[in-house]
């Protein structure tokens, strides 16, 4: 199992595109990706809690009902969410892939992401296209990469090698998601590729028990969003035997996943909107899994403990706080809580009281771009880990005038 280069297209038979078609105006950020694979794909996916859901997910959720896809097309700078045409607007996206690729339009996932509410125009979609196809490359994952992004500083891509049966295996992802990032189903697009061989009701049961303790655990701002989703197309050119069932390849399968996508959730975290600080919170000690990731969770989504991150201040009431208004229960006399960085590791409080600590070394550790929030609850066996970002003077610059 390492880490390797290519993302999207680091899986055999991915090829993958990404041009500027015109839904935003900037000419110089590309708004427009495609991913297709050689072959046909098994493919699983799963979408946000949101009772609001874009017109792109309640199409993908037709399409991949029989478990297969081929390609992927996403466009950025509007979500295609609460129009009154936007399942016919996601529709014909999907049969301007049919119609320039071949590839059947029920085989094509379709997303969207940008603002709510603001009709999508199929013409520049429709006009982008002949170049969108002629520019699919087995290098252009990083153009893909690119046109999914919003409000996103950075591309996010990642790529994993592993064997099954003999076979050299290969996953890739890339990922958009900044701001509206709130765990149950943290706000983003994720797409992901690979070339192992498994059965489409087996990549379901990967995705959906990988989640829970990876893109479920993400928090930028508390905001759940409209058209977060997670896809995933296996076409199966590596050549291994499929995957059918609970069985060792399927462990390996599994870890791979995970791997990719624990990198791809720091990427999010780290990047989330206006934050100069990724947060790592590791709660262990916990009686069972959900008491840990309900304190993980509290704690990476307080407003107030972000803000102190921001300022580096190791106000570490702050977290007790979170805890305790958690719904978790756990005995409060219990609770150790360290802060960690390159700069070193500092203990803030024992048994749910404070202990005398240098401000100096605290303030030197939390001026890192990256922070653990270590914090044992107690004497179980359980642990869980969530992460997110600190709340910058940006985050509401940048939500301010989003739409404007």
């Amino acid at each position: 199992m390492k880490l390797i280069s290519g993302g999207i297209c680091a899986a055999k038979g991915f090829k993958a595109s990404g041009v500027h078609c015109g839904i935003r105006k900037n000419r110089t950020k590309k708004d427009l990706a495609l991913i297709v694979s050689d072959v046909p794909a098994s493919a699983a996916a799963v979408y946000t809690t949101n009772l609001v859901k874009g017109a792109p997910l309640l199409l993908n959720m037709r399409n991949l009902s029989d478990g297969k896809a081929q390609a992927v097309i996403c466009n950025s700078g509007n979500a295609n969410t609460c129009n009154a045409n936007g399942i016919q607007i996601a529709k014909e996206m999907c049969e301007l892939v049919s119609k320039t690729t071949g590839i059947p339009a029920n085989d094509v996932v379709v997303a969207s992401t940008g603002v709510i509410g603001q009709p999508l125009d199929i013409t520049p979609i429709a006009n982008g296209m002949t170049q969108l196809v002629s520019e699919l490359s087995y290098e252009g994952g990083n153009d893909a990469a690119t046109a999914i992004m919003t409000t996103d500083t950075v591309s996010k891509e990642v790529a994993v090698e592993f064997e099954i049966g003999g076979k050299i295996c290969r996953m890739g992802g890339i990922a958009k998601g900044s701001g509206m990032i709130h765990p149950n189903m943290a706000t983003m697009l994720v797409f992901i590729t690979t070339d192992c061989a498994i059965a489409p009701d087996m990549l379901q049961k990967a995705l959906s028990g990988d989640i829970k303790n990876t893109f479920n655990m993400v928090s930028v701002d508390g905001d759940t969003s409209t058209n977060d989703m997670v896809t995933v197309l296996a076409n199966g050119m590596a050549g291994n035997e499929v995957i059918t069932e609970e069985n060792q390849d399927f462990t390996v399968f599994m870890k791979a996943l995970n791997t990719l996508t624990v990198n791809l959730c720091r990427m999010i975290a780290g990047d989330g909107e206006g934050a100069t600080k990724l947060l790592e919170c590791v709660v262990t000690g916990a009686e069972d899994e959900e008491t840990a990731k309900i304190c993980a969770k509290s704690v990476i989504c307080s407003s107030l403990l972000k803000a102190a991150m921001f300022g580096a201040d190791a106000n570490w009431g702050r977290v007790l706080c979170a805890i305790g208004y958690s719904g978790a229960s756990v005995d409060v006399t219990k609770i150790d809580v360290s802060f960690k960085s390159n700069k070193g590791e500092i203990t803030v409080c024992q048994n749910g009281a404070g202990v005398p600590f240098s401000e100096e070394k605290a303030m030197e550790i939390l001026l890192e771009t990256e922070i653990d929030i270590l914090i044992s609850v107690g004497d179980g066996e359980f642990s869980a880990t969530a992460w997110g970002c600190d709340l910058t003077y940006d985050y509401v610059k940048i939500n301010g005038d989003y739409r404007t």
